[in-house]
């Protein structure tokens, strides 16, 4: 089982490796699929996102690029980052483990553990991904 501190760390990589990559021509990217309303809205940042589901969080990465805030509630402990562009959040979840179920919105994720999001996907209105963020959120029964 992934612990809290290996996950902070791994937000904190992401982070690292966001702000030191190159930002050129990233700022107007829009993904495919989005519908016009999502691209015109401005992106909801951590602080937002937590207020959403009573939490202020503590700031572990605070860059151009990537911010990440550590939240616990009544519900539990997660990450709540938020992206520069959908591009720069499609790289991060690229490079996320598989096996860490996540929170998906504009910009955004929310990681932790699959109880916590859960009680989370309602109020920030985000999509549930058990694996693959690429793939439906919806697991096939076996």
């Amino acid at each position: 089982m992934t612990t809290f501190p290996r996950l902070a760390a791994f937000a904190l990589l992401a982070g690292l490796v966001a702000g030191c990559s190159s930002s050129g021509g990233w700022g107007g990217y829009v993904a495919a699929g989005n519908d016009q309303q999502q691209v015109n809205a401005a992106p909801l940042s951590v602080e937002q996102l937590s207020a959403k589901v009573g939490c202020t969080p503590k700031m572990q990465v605070d860059s151009a690029e990537i911010r990440t805030g550590h939240c616990k509630t009544e519900a539990g402990e997660f990450f709540v980052n938020t992206f520069k562009s959908e591009k720069l959040k499609d790289q991060w979840m690229d490079q996320a483990p598989e096996y860490n179920p996540h929170l998906v919105g504009p910009r955004w994720t929310v990681l932790g553990p699959l109880e916590v999001l859960e009680q989370l996907k309602s109020p920030l209105d985000g999509d549930l991904h058990l694996m693959d963020h690429r793939v439906s959120q919806t697991p096939s029964p076996k």
